[in-house]
């Protein structure tokens, strides 16, 4: 059957802003549908060349144009192709408007612009295609706060009743890149339109060749850098853009740690241009050491549980699930891995006298701290954590390891790891890991925390162990199914997923935050799973089905047996390929819901598969990234789980006191305005209030009225400790303090004795400084 190909393209508005011409060759296109806004006869003169069936209707900009129509209708085969700029359609790209719009041109496929953003869908058996601005011109009201239009356009290739279209879309500065997303418009079944931006149902590698740059893209646009006027310190990874419902504009130790470590491994697969981001994130996290918070402080390592920060790095005041411990392991992973990278090339300097100090504060903060309870990586459970425990093991381990390889100690790490381990095996019930323990809350205790830690402490050098629940392990792969399999009766959009099939999955099935939704993270992880427990059994050569493990392996296969099967085995051969399809099936669940424009929210609807809750999420793109690099074989640093001791023959709380200094902190510029955080110890009764006064704007220029009130979340009787932050002072500024306390009716002021206090507010990088006071009777 012949086919043609038409391109689809509008709003230019920039002709110096034309990287779509590299891409475009005399001869190969068919015909050319210009939606408008074409502005100047050189574009025009250069699409001709092109191709000389060029078809426009007229832009709102086009006012030289008088004689051109507001739309058209061109035929191809048996489809007829409506096209028009959009600047008619009342309002604006209103869904119903372009469906009446279509209707009233007879038309099967409404090509329309206006917007300056892609999208494509079907509607009442209808496709519409918008290809967006061809230069990435901006367009007022389409686009969030901090969004950029990014340069796009479609190609057709009509195939009588058939329509493939692919979307060309500019991912980095001056660069267009083609996927291969082929969208099959069939006016027999309609039903049968999928968008081919995603790629095809089930078509994985073409969604995750679309994808992949985009995720990353992603990533790199929620991180602060130098000049970029976000209010994002350099280095700083925010959660998403987000600022309200919800406001995730923070960032988070958790998430930050796990992206990094991310970038990290690309870094060192290849993707050297990632190198200047990880440098102004480990500055980024030494200057974020030494944040008073609400959780503490760097004096006993307690402020390194504070989960989030602002995003010009200082302290987040409000109320908040506190503290979280898994934040200083994370990390602690993520900089030993770039350690280890910098080590193999000679850079032992830099390690030792930059990046070690930050290590050894988190590792400190583990081993003191690991046998406490704390909140989990969702924010919710106030208890002891599996993600939170099993990522802690991690850091000890390689910690240890990595103490050695640098002449430094690490005798936390030493003594804890053993305890860590031992308390572990605690959340394993003989079925499933029962997620969070030690804790009030009434769950079932399925919840995908248990999959995440099991990907984050995934060892390609370790086989199916079973005590560091290592992806291949029996119990991990038991755990797998049960979390996967109780969001099966859950999700609307899960109904005819059997078992052995993959589901959308979410955090656990009590949620209700936004209406208890799937995450895309949490769906990739099981997918990432898979992929890892693939690569494990082939490296080891091995695979092992046991009681435990039998019930998930028997979804892929219903008549394999307990047993012990080599790679010669058809057994071995028909699972590992089942485990990779399963793995690939999650993929194309995400693929499924994954809008047009391949953004990637926190959730996606659990009755229509929407977009939900905070928008471009960093860890959901950073998943994809691990996921599908996974999928490839590219796999982390071994972190030492085949050589590890046996857990403690019983479990004992345990700790070790741990010693924290501020690490060095780099930057390449001054901080014109620093915070500045006043702790002051003064005992009081229940209803008084301690404030802190001076000659500084920022502390009410010495009216009481104005004055900063300071907070007792740390107040102990043993320690009568009152804390406050005071967020722009001038660096180099000197000025005068003092503190008063108001007396339980809120209006008595009783002012600390003796003279005022001073201070000068330092010079160079510090963007935090904390003063320790004690009142002055």
């Amino acid at each position: 059957m012949a086919s043609r190909l038409v391109l689809v393209i509008g709003d230019l508005f920039i002709p110096d802003r034309a990287p779509f011409k590299k891409l475009l060759t005399p001869g190969k296109i068919g015909q050319i549908l210009c939606l408008g806004n074409l502005t100047d006869k050189e574009t025009y003169d250069f699409l001709r060349q092109i191709a000389p069936d060029l078809q426009i209707v007229k832009g709102n900009f086009d006012v030289d144009a008088p004689n051109l129509a507001l739309s058209k209708v061109v035929t191809h085969g048996s489809l007829r192709i409506g096209f028009t700029h959009g600047h008619t359609v009342i309002p604006p790209g209103d869904a119903d408007s372009l469906l009446i719009t279509a209707r009233h041109m007879d038309v099967d496929v409404l090509l329309w612009g206006g917007t300056h953003k892609f999208e494509a869908y079907e509607l009442e058996g209808k496709f519409f295609v918008n290809p967006g601005s061809a230069t990435g011109a901006f367009s007022t009201g389409w686009f969030p706060d901090g969004e950029e239009p990014v340069p796009s356009f479609c190609l057709m290739d009509v195939q009588g009743d058939v329509l493939v279209l692919m979307l060309y879309i500019a991912l980095l500065v001056g660069l267009l890149s083609l996927f291969s997303c082929r969208t099959r418009i069939l006016l027999a079944a309609p039903s049968a339109w999928y968008l081919g931006t995603r790629g095809a149902p089930g078509d994985v590698d073409s969604f995750i060749a679309f994808e992949q740059p985009i995720a990353l893209q992603g990533v790199l646009n929620n991180i602060g850098v130098e000049g970029k006027g976000d209010g994002v310190d350099p280095g700083v990874i925010i959660a998403s853009p987000s600022k309200e419902d919800p406001d995730y504009f923070y960032t988070w130790t958790r998430d930050s740690a796990l992206t990094a470590k991310m970038l990290i491994d690309a870094f060192i697969a290849g993707d050297t241009s990632l190198r200047p981001r990880i440098e102004d994130y480990i500055s980024a996290q030494a200057i974020l050491q030494t944040v008073a918070s609400q959780s503490g402080d760097l004096s006993d390592g307690s402020g390194l549980g504070e989960p989030k920060f602002e995003v010009d790095s200082t302290a987040f005041t409000g109320p908040w699930g506190r503290p979280q411990r898994d934040g200083p392991a994370l990390r602690a992973t993520a900089l030993i891995t770039y350690s280890q990278w910098l080590l193999s090339t000679g850079d032992d300097s830099r390690v030792i006298s930059k990046i070690w100090p930050i290590i050894s504060n988190d590792l400190n903060y583990v081993g003191q701290y690991w046998n406490q309870t704390g909140f989990d990586l969702w924010e919710e459970v106030d208890g002891s954590s599996f993600f939170t425990v099993a990522v802690q093991h991690r850091a000890l381990v390689e910690g240890q390891a990595f103490a050695e390889k640098i002449g430094m100690t690490c005798a936390a790490c030493r003594t804890q790891a053993p305890e860590v381990l031992c308390f572990l095996q605690s959340f394993w019930n003989g079925d499933f890991i029962t997620s969070n323990i030690n804790d009030q809350n009434s769950r079932n205790g399925r919840d995908a925390n248990s999959i995440l830690a099991s990907i984050h402490t995934f060892d390609p050098d370790t086989g199916c162990d079973d005590l560091t629940f290592q992806p291949c392990s029996s119990r991990a792969l038991a755990n797998h199914k049960a979390v996967t399999d109780s969001f099966r009766p859950l999700y609307a959009l899960n109904s005819g997923r059997a078992e052995g099939t993959a589901a959308a999955v979410g955090r656990y099935t009590e949620d209700v935050y936004y209406g208890g939704n799937p995450w895309y993270l949490c769906t990739l992880a099981a997918a990432e799973q898979l992929y890892d427990a693939v690569y494990q059994i082939n490296k080891t050569g091995s695979l092992v089905i046991d009681a435990i493990s039998l019930p998930f392996f028997r979804d892929l296969d219903p008549s394999v047996a307990i047993g012990v099967y080599s790679p010669s085995s058809a057994v071995y051969s028909n699972i590992t390929a089942a485990l990779r399809d399963y793995a690939d099936e999650y993929v194309s669940v995400v693929q499924e819901f994954t809008p047009p424009d391949g953004s990637l929210a926190e959730q996606y609807s659990r009755d229509d598969g929407s977009p939900r809750s905070a928008v471009a999420l960093t860890w959901s793109y950073a998943s994809f990234l691990t996921a599908t690099a996974r999928r490839s074989s590219v796999v982390p640093y071994s972190w030492g789980a085949s050589k590890i001791s046996s857990p403690a023959a019983s479990c004992s709380g345990t700790s070790a006191p741990g010693t924290y200094a501020p690490p060095p902190i780099d930057c390449t510029s001054n901080v014109s305005n620093v915070a500045v955080t006043f702790d002051v110890r003064k005992p009081t009764t229940y209803g008084e209030t301690v404030f802190v006064y001076g000659s500084d704007a920022a502390l009410g220029s010495w009216d009481t009225s104005k004055g900063l009130e300071l907070h007792a979340y740390r107040y102990k009787s043993s320690n009568p400790l009152w804390s406050g932050t005071a967020r722009s002072v001038m660096e180099g500024k000197s000025f005068d303090y003092k503190y008063y306390k108001t007396g339980t009716d809120g209006k008595t002021v009783v002012y600390e004795g003796g003279d005022n206090r001073t201070y000068t507010v330092p010079e160079g990088c510090a963007r935090n400084v904390v003063l320790v006071d004690t009142w002055q009777e």
